[in-house]
């Protein structure tokens, strides 16, 4: 109806300023403008029903998913320590995307553009229930976008856990969503150079996992081991609620990857089926090898392969082919399980979760691996024009080096300002005791 509607005006337009031959050439060229506009401006029913869906699957990965997968593995007396931190991260997040987050992520810097964007939609200026970005409501992809914001600063609780203050906890998640998040995603999706530059990162390899990986694996040094590391067991308390967290994980990526399709396209479906290719292969790949090292496979271990293999997946979901998607699962099974079990007793650092064991390292993977697999020769979805294999692998590899660079030592001043305003770790009394009763006055279980 609206098309016909500006074609009657066009047409009117058009009979009123000459002959008729010009009218014909000027309508026709009228009506193609004015539907080309129609169709770029028009909302899509359907595209608004999977992102809609996307938004809520990404919201369960991280309240109740990452916060059982990471309560399981904490001591008994840190459960609801870790369930706190991840339930108030989210929460936290959710209002400064709204006032900032989304604004200076999303919205043009002018000339810091290629680094960070403007305040111009700070606290949602001019956003209304009209709004599209593309083919769906602006308000959902700020939604869509609030989600990996609140997950990936969630996802460091698991380097720091057991040990860290929870008003540091506040005080540091704040501090790291804006300047750490915010400008990374500007970079990579906002229009900045890293994206300009042509690295692929469908849905946040750099962005949120290897960003999330490099700031937990610093934190995790900077606060130091828990007492007793490496002469105390300290076994993971309930293994079911682990795998209840993974599985949820799992299913609720599928709006994290698929979704980043922003469509209910051929896209989507790709993500999709590349998705659950590359985590099955790297719950086997893990399984195999520790079955091979230790003489038994883990549950443990395998809920872990799932999370790297949704890991590496993560930046080439959109771009690599099923087949590519299987190797990379395997790769990110067997890396992050020798980073785990070696590289953290090589260098004796206590990341309690294996946040940069799971998330850093398979991360690189995917990240770096995507340079390759995007290739047709690979069966992925083919380079762009003029783009060689290995000068996309250097492009990837510039991505990933930043984001260590810059994240790391961003989250080593954020740290160190944190501990100036309000001390970082609980005295060694608390951290005896454990996290719950006395820093929130209750505890996960009634004995």
């Amino acid at each position: 109806m609206l098309k016909k509607i500006l074609l009657l005006l066009a047409l009117a337009g058009a009979f009123g300023l000459g002959t008729a031959a010009p009218v014909l050439a000027d309508d026709m060229t009228t009506y193609a403008a004015v539907e080309e506009v129609a169709e770029e401006a028009a909302l899509d029913t359907g595209d608004t029903a999977w992102m809609l869906i996307s938004t809520v699957l990404v919201l369960i990965m991280i309240i109740p998913g990452l916060a059982l997968f990471y309560g399981g593995m904490v001591r008994a007396k840190n459960m609801l320590s870790v369930l706190m931190q991840v339930f108030v991260t989210v929460s936290l997040m959710s209002i400064l995307w709204a006032l900032f987050g989304y604004s200076l992520a999303f919205t043009d810097g002018g000339s810091l553009n290629a680094y960070i964007g403007g305040l111009s939609k700070a606290f949602l200026a001019g956003v209304t229930a009209s709004s599209l970005s593309g083919t769906i409501p602006e308000y959902l992809d700020i939604a869509f976008q609030l989600t990996f914001a609140a997950i990936t600063p969630a996802l460091i609780v698991g380097a720091f856990a057991e040990r860290m203050r929870f008003s540091a906890v506040l005080w540091f998640m704040s501090f790291w969503l804006l300047l750490c998040y915010v400008p990374m995603a500007h970079m990579v999706w906002g229009d900045g150079w890293i994206g300009a530059m042509g690295a692929i990162d469908f849905a946040g390899g750099t962005v949120v996992h290897i960003n999330a990986g490099v700031a937990g694996l610093v934190a995790a040094i900077v606060l130091g081991k828990r007492k007793g590391y490496g002469t105390v067991a300290m076994p993971p308390h309930n293994l079911t609620f682990t795998l209840i967290g993974a599985s949820l994980l799992w299913a609720g990526w599928f709006g994290f990857n698929a979704g980043s399709a922003y469509g209910a396209n051929g896209d989507a479906a790709l993500a999709m089926i590349n998705t659950q290719l590359a985590t099955s292969a790297a719950v086997l790949a893990w399984m195999f090898i520790e079955w091979m090292v230790k003489g038994r496979p883990s549950l443990l271990g395998a809920a872990s392969g799932a999370i790297a293999g949704l890991v590496a997946i993560t930046p080439a979901c959109g771009n690599a082919g099923p087949m590519g998607a299987i190797l990379l699962g395997i790769a990110a099974g067997v890396l992050a399980f020798v980073a785990v079990a070696y590289l953290k007793k090589m260098f004796g650092y206590d990341d309690a979760l294996d946040v940069f064991g799971v998330h850093g390292v398979a991360g690189i993977v995917g990240a770096i691996g995507i340079g390759f697999l995007t290739s047709a020769s690979f069966g992925g979805v083919g380079l762009e024009d003029g783009v060689s294999m290995g000068g996309q692998v250097m492009v990837q590899i510039i991505s990933v080096a930043f984001t260590l660079i810059y994240t790391g030592i961003m989250t080593l001043i954020i740290l160190k300002v944190v501990d100036m305003i309000v001390g970082l770790r609980v005295p060694e009394d608390v951290e005896t005791e454990g996290l719950d009763i006395p820093e929130h006055g209750e505890k996960a279980y009634q004995m």
